[in-house]
């Protein structure tokens, strides 16, 4: 992403205090060894962002395969970017998308492959029939839920889109080879950067209360005015001067809509409003908010 101009870029005060998370991140700890394999679950839009650091460390000595979920929504060039990015680090990666099941029938051959040396273990010691079992790790409000249900054929996992609402352990028989562990969505005590607070804002991994929305919808009009402005002109009929804030371009999109108040005063905060759902429910087209780091040939 291009760099936003720091004089127009509205800092933003995001609260989030996951105190009760420290509980889920030691269960999951706790967890990890009855469980063969790790899943960790990405929005696509946000792949960067929606990881939570502390998984590396977590999960440490487990295979790990990684669902970029809500593929459907991203951008698709970006997306096999961010894929040879994770498969150079070592990681197998799926994308998915739960919500109309995209992908959803690969994953068991991917956890396959992913455990082929399990499996011949499990053979070598007569326990070929042992099923598979794998704990599904992620955000709050990435789609897990969705994900296993998809897979299950049922609803097996309590969904939600509460973040950081904890439960207890939950089994999922997928059929007789694979069994998923579901755990709580678990976020990280500060976000090292506006950025990527933003980025879980704006995917719905933290709630609205917790940001100011107008100021999150125009530094969101900065970031589509710096790399993707054909966005705005298709969508909201206006082309983003450079000599415009994040709230200029606001406003500028509300006039466009007709959301005027009295005085002819543009109502900004409904606009705001209508961006951020336009963009939650894909009406703006294909974005992904992130670009991978090279990946050395």
């Amino acid at each position: 992403m291009k760099e936003i101009n720091e004089t127009q870029y509205e800092k933003m005060a995001i609260q989030w205090f996951p105190g009760h998370m420290t509980k889920a991140r030691r269960m999951i700890g706790e967890d990890l060894k009855l469980v063969d394999a790790v899943c960790e679950l990405l929005d696509a839009r946000i792949p960067q962002s929606s990881r939570n650091p502390d998984i590396d460390s977590l999960t440490a000595g487990k295979p790990r395969l990684v669902v970029m979920n809500r593929c459907d929504l991203a951008d698709p060039e970006l997306t096999a970017r961010w894929r040879a990015f994770f498969r150079s680090q070592g990681l197998a990666v799926l994308e998915t998308d739960a919500k109309t099941g995209t992908g959803i029938k690969r994953f068991p051959q991917a956890v396959r492959a992913l455990l082929r040396d399990k499996l011949a273990e499990l053979e070598a010691r007569g326990q070929g029939n042992r099923p598979l079992r794998v704990m599904i790790l992620g955000i709050p409000n990435v789609g897990k839920s969705t994900f296993i249900n998809r897979l299950a054929g049922r609803k097996a996992a309590v969904a939600g889109d509460r973040p950081g609402v904890t439960r207890g352990k939950q089994w999922i028989t997928i059929d007789n080879s694979l069994l998923l562990l579901d755990t709580p969505g678990i976020l990280w005590p500060r976000f090292e950067s506006q950025e990527v607070g933003e980025a879980l804002a704006l995917t719905n991994a933290i709630k609205a209360e917790v940001v100011d929305r107008e100021t999150l919808a125009a530094n969101f009009m900065l970031r589509l005015r710096a790399t993707r402005p054909e966005v705005l002109a298709a969508r909201y009929k206006f082309q983003p001067a450079a000599d415009l804030d994040g709230f200029g371009l606001l406003e500028e999109a509300g006039r466009k809509r007709g959301f005027l108040i009295s005085g002819g005063e543009v109502d900004t905060e409904r606009m705001a409003n209508v961006l951020l759902n336009e963009y939650h429910e894909g009406r703006l087209g294909r974005l992904t908010l992130e670009t991978p780091p090279e990946v050395s040939p």
